[in-house]
């Protein structure tokens, strides 16, 4: 009971969190289009039937039925359209959503309000009211990663030996258990255990795990002292590092990929041993390239996002394991935080720090996400604003008349392309989190 308890809390936190994040999300928009003087009249939570809803003002708030987003509703945010019919020629459907979506405009606008209308804001004024949604996920993100990195720590290998193998496999072997006939590990051999404090290596004296590390990959095949700490007592063993296919890895202890996503090899010094892990706090310092890797990973993600979307087809609808780095939906961010919550032999602190370090990285991934350039994310707003910067700076410079605002509106049928895509994505993943969930246990 109290395992299926800790379950619905984890996944309550992360509802409550992502709940939190898009009211944040959409306050960013809200502050500025108020303070630049735009009607709006709708601020929501969540999409489909309204749950509870209170007007203040001008402004009517609220909460929906499925938590998967959020709005703000402005008055005016397409152009009047110049003298274009609907339902001309072959066309006429897709004309008709452009005119759809610009009577629908034109309709917000109620009378004595004309100057308040969002397509009448200068350029910087609306780029402004759009970044300010994915600005506000940015600074939470900051705020979650400061509490988990200086407040909870990172956990961190530490020069005191955590595990022993006992046979030498390679890196890239089908089985990662041993067998009768598997080459014992030099480690194990030379009489390294667990809980032995890392003093010395080949004569030098190691500060990290990476610089014992390196010294062992660097000696394949020679004979090496090592000294170690145990039960107070330093106890020099001798250790022949064994020519072994490994992972490269980089500073942080992270597996090297090439152009293609496979693990990068070489073949150097290995005896077998692996680090125990320690709590280590961190500066502010860490904080924003912490922040800076998390965007890079999102935005890799997002550019290989169909073949991401392919793999998780063929492994929700056949044999394949789903790649634990790829994209999940909010059922499985959910499923993995009830997941963790409810691990009893892992300490309260450190599950409450992947709780933190989730809901960062969910705003980061909203972040990311909103800032790509189509509709109807923020980041199509932005670049149909900036374009228009650009298309009224060059009539200036070349003496021609004022285009006028870009008409997003004609838009709108690739914006229901862009829904039908994510739509259909959403759902894909929902059903892959229900049949083949992405697992930490």
């Amino acid at each position: 009971m109290e395992t299926v308890l800790a379950f619905v809390v984890g996944v309550l936190i992360i509802v409550v969190g992502l709940a939190v994040s898009i009211g944040l999300h959409e306050i960013g928009h809200l502050v500025p289009a108020k303070l630049f003087g735009v009607k709006v009249t709708q601020y929501m939570i969540g999409f489909g039937p309204t749950i509870w809803s209170k007007r203040r003002g001008e402004t009517e708030y609220g909460i929906k039925a499925i938590p998967l987003g959020g709005y703000i509703a402005m008055i005016g945010m397409f152009p009047p359209g110049k003298g274009e019919q609907a339902g001309e020629g072959s066309t006429s459907f897709l004309r008709g959503m452009v005119q759809d979506a610009r009577a629908s405009s034109a309709e917000s606008i109620t009378p004595g309000d004309e100057h308040r209308a969002f397509y009448l804001l200068p350029v910087w004024k609306r780029v402004i009211v759009m970044f300010g949604g994915p600005l506000m996920n940015l600074l939470l993100a900051i705020v979650l990663f400061a509490i988990l990195l200086m407040g909870f720590g990172v956990a961190q290998p530490s020069t005191t030996i955590g595990s022993v193998s006992e046979c030498a496999l390679p890196a890239t072997s089908e089985r990662q258990t041993c067998e009768p006939g598997d080459p014992e590990a030099p480690g194990a051999e030379a009489g390294l255990q667990p809980g032995d404090e890392l003093l010395s290596v080949d004569g030098t004296a190691i500060a990290s795990w990476t610089e014992s590390t390196a010294i062992i990959r660097d000696h394949p095949g020679q004979p090496i002292d090592v000294v170690v700490l145990r039960d107070g007592e330093e106890v020099t063993l001798e250790v022949t590092p064994l020519l072994s296919e490994r992972y490269v890895t980089d500073e942080r202890g992270r597996v090297v990929t090439d152009d293609a996503g496979e693990p990068v090899t070489v073949e150097v010094g290995f005896i077998g041993i692996g680090p125990a892990s320690e709590t280590v706090r961190q500066p502010a310092t860490a904080i924003l390239p912490t922040v800076g890797e998390n965007i890079t990973g999102v935005a890799n993600i997002i550019l290989n996002l169909p073949q991401r979307m392919v793999d998780v087809a063929e492994a929700a609808f056949g044999p394949e394991e789903r790649d634990a780095n790829g994209p999940i939906s909010v059922v499985g961010v959910g499923r993995v935080a009830g997941e963790v919550a409810s691990l009893d032999e892992v300490p309260v602190a450190s599950r409450a720090a992947f709780l933190v370090g989730l809901l960062a990285s969910l705003n980061v991934a909203l972040f990311v996400f909103n800032l790509i350039p189509l509709l109807p994310l923020d980041g199509g707003h932005i670049a149909g604003a900036l374009w228009e910067a650009i298309r009224r700076g060059w009539a200036k410079l070349r003496r021609r008349p004022d285009p006028g605002p870009v008409d997003l509106a004609r838009l709108m049928p690739l914006t229901f392309a862009v829904v039908i895509v994510l739509g259909g994505m959403s759902a894909l993943l929902i059903y892959a989190d229900i049949v083949k969930p992405i697992s930490v246990l």
